[in-house]
């Protein structure tokens, strides 16, 4: 059940009153507030808007809840104490929200994957497959305690590539920041110098002049432009379908970065994989629940191709053979792992020989990118000089 913020008129006196409603959607608050004998004016989910972003419930959350309710069910606490613990100690004020509300899903006889599943923004199918994975064979603490692992390994792998990213955006700020400076301080001087002495500028200069001009009279436009461009892009992704995918194949092809994805997409599928199949989770569910924990449309679609070649009756490994974004060490250990009987066991050993790649190649990014853009740098700095500086040394020779 989710928690709305509701204004509405009571209907015999048309009093105004504010309130929440715990319902399953908007449609649904608004219909118990009809059959409560008001007026709904305005019903939004509660911690939409700015403070959905400062309330909701971030990865760090998940996981300290996560291992918290595995450690109390390891060592014997029942399932409704562990969840009533886990709330007290939460300092999330969303995820305590979340919790209180399960356990009294849990208490009402509800199964937790049944509580868990009512919140599919804070826990994906991979989360809520090993719950009800576990629950069903008993072993829910090593569930969860896999679900915390995971998790924790996926945050920093991420945290590791954006941290990657964060010496080269200073660089191409840097650029921005010098060629901004030249346009607007050093170009305008030159033009004036040689306006001063009736000489004529030279064509570089003039180009110069010409983009320095038209930033200074319309850089409200340009503002404009670059703002209305990134909003259209990220509604196109976010929003799209097509523009989604748009995103996910040039994350796969763009120079340097492409290798980079394709190992993180094969990580997660092997290691999601694994996860699955070593809990329990019948092969054709574990396979699909690996493909979609790949978060790449282009992937999913690719890798969604096995799953008709394993209904066919053929291995996994011979599913994946002639997958696009496959690399050869999955299938080869799946097939390893089909001989020996030890399939989850290869498949997460593939992970962690990807996973390890991943590290030392994000441990390299800076290294690879920072000669590129000094050599950008550099080109374009010296073309901002070669149109500054040296039409003021011929200008000073010729006066000489």
């Amino acid at each position: 059940m989710k928690r709305f913020n509701y204004k509405a008129k009571e209907k015999k006196s048309g009093k105004l009153i504010k309130g929440t409603i715990q319902a399953e959607n908007e449609q649904a608050a608004g219909h118990l507030l009809i059959e409560q004998g008001y007026v709904p004016e305005s019903v939004t989910e509660e911690g939409a808007g700015l403070g959905g972003l400062i309330n909701r419930v971030t990865t760090k959350d998940r996981i300290t809840f996560t291992r918290q309710l595995a450690t109390l069910i390891g060592a014997g606490l029942p399932l409704a104490a562990s969840l009533r613990t886990v709330a007290e100690q939460t300092q999330s004020k969303k995820m305590k929200t979340i919790v209180e509300e399960i356990l009294s899903n849990v208490e009402a006889g509800k199964t937790l994957y049944e509580s868990f599943a009512k919140y599919p923004d804070t826990f994906n199918g991979v989360y809520l497959a090993l719950i009800k994975a576990g629950e069903a064979s008993g072993t829910l603490d090593l569930a969860l305690q896999r679900l915390a692992n995971q998790e924790e390994k996926d945050a920093a792998m991420l945290s590791k590539i954006r941290g990657a990213l964060v010496y080269p955006g200073i660089i191409l700020v840097v650029i921005i920041a010098v060629l901004a400076f030249m346009m607007i301080m050093v170009v305008p001087q030159v033009q004036g110098l040689y306006n001063d002495m009736n000489k004529e500028l030279p064509d570089l200069t003039k180009i110069l002049v010409a983009i320095s001009n038209f930033f200074g009279q319309f850089w409200w436009l340009v503002a404009l432009v670059v703002v209305g461009v990134i909003g259209a892009c990220w509604y196109a992704v976010k929003r799209t379908p097509a523009g989604r995918k748009a995103m996910d194949s040039f994350k796969l092809h763009v120079p340097i970065f492409g290798g980079l994805f394709r190992k993180l997409y094969v990580s997660r599928f092997a290691r999601t994989a694994e996860m699955m199949l070593s809990t329990g989770v019948p092969m054709l569910d574990s396979i699909q629940i690996a493909i979609d924990a790949t978060s790449n449309v282009v992937v999913e679609e690719e890798y969604s191709k096995s799953l008709d070649v394993i209904k066919g009756g053929k291995p996994l490994s011979e599913a994946l053979r002639d997958r696009n974004y496959m690399l050869p060490l999955v299938y080869q250990m799946a097939s390893i792992g089909e001989e020996s009987g030890k399939i989850d066991e290869m498949l997460g050993k593939a992970a962690s020989v990807y996973e390890t790649e991943l590290d030392e190649q994000i441990n390299n990014i800076s290294t690879m990118i920072e000669p590129i853009l000094m050599v950008i740098m550099a080109g374009l700095i010296g073309v901002v000089i070669g149109g500054t500086l040296l039409p003021i040394y011929s200008l000073v020779n010729s006066v000489a």
